[in-house]
């Protein structure tokens, strides 16, 4: 990718859409653009942590391990969003492991040559924090939902929030959301197991609650859901 195409790939990103050509300019000078191909790491934890990714297309799993080999989904990153957000701030290694889930094209910036960016760019700065303030409130509200939800409702949230984030609104409102993600996948976003998995959604199913089409991709309807919740 030549540097003009890098500047308006970045221009896209909240993080750099208030930046001027030159300060454009600066970041692309230190950008590196690599092509990845499904089921390989970009990183794996543990690794020293060198770069923050910017995906220009594609779809990234970021999850943890445990020494037992379980898996925690941490988040699902799709084209528009960069990862990992720890990286700015942080000297050592990837937190977590890196997956990608379809073929990707992502923009690797240095983090010691960005953080030199940074210093001369206090505005650029201030976003930065403001983007991680996003994902720390996020994060804290995952958290809170674990804390203070049954497991039940814990699947209704994770379903509204996977709607929100990767669904395609349908002209009657309701959001289709394709099945990209298996039982197991939606069991380590929140810490349980597939068959809690499995028979919720059969029992949202048969309830009505949500729908199934013959592909197998869930029909949401985001307000059905929020009035579950608050019938709890």
């Amino acid at each position: 990718m030549r540097m003009e195409e890098i500047k308006k790939v970045l221009s896209e990103f909240t993080l750099f859409r208030d930046l001027d050509n030159y300060e454009l300019g600066k970041i692309a000078d230190i950008s590196i653009t690599r092509e990845w191909k499904k089921q390989s790491h970009v990183f794996l934890q543990g690794d020293p942590l060198e770069n923050v990714y910017f995906i220009y297309d594609g779809k990234i799993k970021i999850y943890k391990s445990d020494i037992n080999g379980k898996e925690q989904i941490v988040a699902i990153a799709k084209k528009g969003e960069m990862f990992p957000h720890v990286g700015f701030f942080r000297k050592g290694e990837y937190p977590a492991y890196a997956e990608v889930l379809e073929p990707s094209t992502l923009i690797a910036v240095p983090i010691s040559k960005f953080e030199g960016v940074l210093i001369e760019n206090p505005n650029l700065c201030i976003k930065v924090f403001k983007v991680l303030g996003e994902k720390i409130v996020d994060l804290q509200n995952r958290l809170e939902e674990q804390i203070l939800n049954n497991t039940y409702e814990q699947i209704v949230k994770l379903l509204i929030r996977l709607g929100q984030k990767h669904g395609k609104e349908s002209a009657d409102g309701t959001i289709l959301l394709k099945s990209e993600f298996t039982n197991k996948d939606l069991a380590n976003m929140i810490g349980t197991t597939r068959e809690t998995i499995s028979r919720t959604l059969t029992k949202m199913k048969k309830d009505e609650i949500i729908e199934v089409d013959d592909s197998g991709n869930m029909i949401l309807d985001i307000d059905v859901l929020l009035e579950e919740i608050h019938l709890l």
